[in-house]
Parts: structure tokens; sequence; C-alpha cells
């Protein structure tokens, strides 16, 4: 029916960087909004940046100006550039497609560890 596959996480220092990636299939994926979330142990599901079908984004504050969200719809693929990478952004990152409630689909989720 459909398949969102993250991909890209890992162990990584303060001020590295990482790029996630996530494939997408069994869902025409140009007219989703696509969106990358995070979520740390113990914690609520955080809306980190979204991307619209038009390619409009828009990020959480503590991201903006050094994680950026892109979308290729010829191949069915988002990413998540993230850069300057803190402690605080140690979370699973998880995809999700979205076409109103009924359409909202996730993915498994990715590591991302920032650690010194």
């Amino acid at each position: 029916q459909r398949q969102l596959v993250e991909s890209g996480g890992g162990l990584v220092q303060p001020g590295g960087s990482l790029r996630l990636s996530c494939a997408v299939s069994g869902i025409v994926f140009s007219i989703y909004s696509m969106r990358w979330y995070r979520q740390a142990p113990g914690e609520q599901r955080e809306l980190v940046a979204g991307i619209s079908s038009s390619g409009t984004a828009t990020y959480v504050d503590s991201v903006k100006g050094r994680f950026t969200i892109a979308r290729d719809d010829a191949k069915n693929m988002v990413y998540l550039q993230m850069n300057n990478l803190q402690v605080d952004d140690t979370a699973v990152y998880f995809c999700n497609a979205r076409m109103g409630p009924e359409y909202n689909y996730w993915g498994r989720g990715t590591q991302v560890t920032v650690s010194s």
C-alpha cells in the first residue's frame, strides 16, 4: 500500500553534519506534504521540518538556519540536511507523508546521535 524508508542516521560529533533520506513508494508522492519528525526517549514527538507539494519549506525554530528539507518528486525522495548538529538534536527521526488524516503514513525511523 505504501512504504517510507529512512536512512542516513548515525553517530556524529557536535558541529557535524548528516543527511537523512526517505524513500517513498505506494502513493502519489508529488501531491503529499512531506515532513520530518523526531522523538527522544520519554519525550513528545516534534515536527522538525515540512515541505509542501509546491516546495514551501517550514522549520521548527530550534533548527532554522541549520537544517534544510528538500524533495525530489522524480525520485519519490525527501531529504533532511542537518548541519551544525548539537547534542539536543539526538533523537529518532521519522519521515511522514500526509494528505489529510486518512492519508498519513510513517516510516520506521532512523537514529541520530550527537555526542562528543
